[in-house]
């Protein structure tokens, strides 16, 4: 029987401890969907009723149930646990690895590949639903008409902007990388003007470092584009076009699929666009 005399977890902390302890007493279904919710916070956060319980197997009804079962109003109160997580500080490996262990999702490694698979096309999913091919082509323009491209990303988005760099390279777009080994990367500003771009992309908790340096030359006039995760992140406020892409986790450990994706895309795009502006520029002359 669902229990509302119980107080509702305050906290994501308290809310994950108070799943493992009960879930054992649980009935099935919501045994089911309380180790879905220990498993993928990220998409607890950002789907929807209908998509969670699609993705859990069981009927939205169960996800009501749940959150009755642990003192909450209804399912939204719930959620709003797992959204609160993203301001908090991120969970550590061994963190992640011990809630892991608690939902019991470390059986195999077949399972381990199968979650961070069921994450990458969540995330790759839910992108391509929400992306705006008016801002994709925003971004192109900005991108194909600047000089120099100055790429800056810090640690887990760094694979990013490397793969950008390598596809810029091998397309002979000017890009510097915003990543130096002797601390140099606040001149770099100094370079740039309104006839550059710069793409920037961090995701909460936001690299300091990251933030800086794209606000830096945005001061300078030099049109940005990012990727981030929330209209709250502080690159949106001073980004001339940024693109939200919400990746799920397995586990706590966060998918960079549909960020890749977009990293493999842009560049592409960006060298189309110069080649189409290159022609166009060409039967202009010849017509003078």
């Amino acid at each position: 029987m669902d229990d509302m005399t119980k107080a509702p977890p305050p906290g994501i902390s308290t809310l994950r401890a108070a799943m493992i302890e009960r879930k054992a007493g649980m009935p099935k279904r919501l045994a089911q969907i309380a180790a879905y919710c220990l498993a993928n916070p990220d998409e607890i956060a950002f789907g929807t009723a209908a998509s969670i319980a699609g993705a859990a197997a069981v009927q939205p009804s169960t996800l009501v149930r749940l959150a009755h079962h642990l003192g909450y109003e209804g399912f939204s109160d719930l959620q709003r646990i797992f959204r609160e997580r993203l301001k908090e500080k991120t969970l550590s490996y061994e963190e992640r690895l011990n809630m892991l262990e608690q939902s019991n999702a470390q059986a195999a490694e077949t399972e381990l590949l199968g979650g961070f698979l069921t994450a990458a096309s969540q995330s790759i999913n839910r992108f391509a639903a929400s992306l705006e091919i008016e801002k994709l082509a925003q971004a192109t323009e900005i991108l194909a008409r600047a000089e120099t491209i100055y790429l800056i990303a810090k640690r887990r988005s760094y694979p990013l902007t490397a793969h950008m760099a390598y596809a810029f390279g091998k397309l002979g777009i000017r890009y510097v990388m915003v990543a130096t080994p002797n601390g140099v990367e606040a001149e770099m500003a100094r370079f740039a003007g309104p006839r550059d771009a710069a793409f920037a992309v961090s995701f909460s908790p936001y690299a300091a470092d990251t933030i800086a340096q794209a606000q830096s030359f945005a001061e300078r006039g030099t049109p940005i584009v990012s990727v981030t995760d929330s209209v709250f992140s502080p690159l949106a406020a001073f980004s001339a076009c940024w693109f939200e892409v919400v990746e799920s986790d397995f586990a706590g450990f966060r998918s960079l699929s549909a960020s890749m994706a977009l990293a493999m895309a842009l560049p592409v795009a960006v060298a189309e666009k110069r080649r189409r502006m290159e022609r166009e520029r060409d039967g202009y002359s010849k017509t003078e």
